[in-house]
This record gives structure tokens, sequence and C-alpha cells, in this order.
């Protein structure tokens, strides 16, 4: 992997106003802990109806993987 692409974040909506940007920024900055900040994704919050099971959010995460690791 290289870097990270793409951060997505679902958030049910009832708790939407509970998630607040402070929040949700460890997450960001945990991946730019470890791929370094010049290789920050672009993070997309999205407000939805539910989440499977109940979770309070969710992560859709899309790496980028180099040529000569791919398999």
């Amino acid at each position: 992997m290289t870097r990270i692409v793409r951060l997505g974040v679902s958030v049910p909506l009832r708790e939407m106003s509970a998630i607040n940007r402070r929040s949700l920024t460890p997450a960001s900055e945990l991946l730019q802990d470890v791929f370094g900040k010049d290789k920050s994704p672009c993070r997309l919050v999205y407000g939805v109806a539910s989440l499977p099971l109940g979770v309070p959010v969710e992560l859709e995460v899309i790496f980028e993987v180099s040529a000569s690791h791919r398999a």
C-alpha cells in the first residue's frame, strides 16, 4: 500500500448531530501517522438511515497499491 485514496465515513442520521468533525479526525490522523501527511486521503462523510447491526459508524477505506506489491 502506498497511500490512502479515500476515507469514507457513514453515520446514521439520528446520530449525526452527536458526531462532529473532531470525533472523526482521529481516523484521519492515524492514516497520516502511518502513510505521512503528504498522502492524506480525501474524506467523505455520509448520513445514512441506519447501519448494519446498529453500529454507530462505518469506515470505508480505499488504498492505492503500487505495481511492485501486486500479486
